[in-house]
């Protein structure tokens, strides 16, 4: 079953991503409103969750919704589909071509499928529960480094919470030697950490349609995951700490010393 609902999210991701490019190529068109700090929509994020909400629709009509653009849809089957339509607007907005299209699937607790579309490269890293990750058809394998210095981590950053936390996180890690990246698209940073493109990723608050599907992939690429409950996540969020095996823990060392608790988090 969790194969099918593979299969069935990457198609339909990619079809998400075709209609993003459309919009992403004529941004002069676009009507953009301002949701909050540093948190931008537009009518392309609006009809690329459309689209994939109608599709999902006609296909699990039992199925439950999340979406970041539109309301939540109830479902009766168990499973609940998570989609982030434009993962990384503000780069998307300012025509920098790293953003994607993210969903996923949740079943009593788990996240059982996830897909990481990016268009502008046709990249489609995807991963069920129990049967490895890949890109497009290549199997990808977290990175086998065992120290911070060698390779890059992946520090997420959000208008949500409070700016020491990424802050302390950048400190921390370049006095052990390491270096950070952030593009800007929480999602695009845990599939790199999930092939081995960054040897792992941390933000102190993510919401679920941004991480889950990456925190499913990077598990089934044979990394780290710092402890979540999927259903607790579409409620909540989470705090998102991957990486190797060899510097997963150094990695959850430095988000333990730089953010903030999480209950704070929540009643921000």
């Amino acid at each position: 079953m969790s194969i099918e609902r593979l299969d069935f999210a990457a198609t339909l991701a990619r079809k998400a991503g075709d209609l993003g490019m459309d919009y992403f190529r004529r941004l002069e068109t676009l009507t953009v409103t301002k949701k909050g700090h540093q948190d931008l929509v537009s009518e392309a994020d609006r009809d690329v969750e459309t689209l994939v909400r109608k599709a999902l629709a006609a296909a699990y009509p039992e199925d439950g919704i999340v979406g970041e653009e539109h309301g939540d849809v109830e479902g009766t089957s168990g499973y609940t589909w998570v989609i982030d339509p434009i993962d990384g607007t503000a780069n998307f907005l300012t025509s920098i071509p790293q953003w994607c299209v993210i969903i996923a699937c949740v079943h009593n607790g788990e996240t059982i499928v996830g897909v990481i579309h990016d268009p502008n490269v046709n990249e489609t890293f995807r991963a069920a529960k129990g049967h490895g990750a890949f890109v497009n058809d290549r199997p990808i394998k977290v990175t086998d480094s065992d120290s911070l210095s060698n390779g890059s981590l992946g520090i997420g950053f959000n208008g949500r919470t409070t700016a020491s936390d990424a802050i302390n996180c950048i400190g921390a890690l370049v006095s052990k030697g390491g270096v950070f990246f952030r593009n800007a698209s929480g999602g695009l940073m845990l599939a790199y950490a999930a092939s081995g493109r960054l040897i792992g990723y941390c933000e102190s608050h993510m919401n679920a349609w941004d991480c889950l599907a990456g925190m499913l992939i990077t598990t089934e690429a044979g990394g780290e995951v710092a402890p979540y409950d999927a259903h607790d996540t579409l409620i909540n969020g989470a705090r998102v700490v991957v990486g190797g095996p060899g510097v997963f823990k150094e990695i959850c060392d430095i988000a333990d010393a730089s953010f903030a608790p999480l209950e704070m988090k929540q009643s921000a």
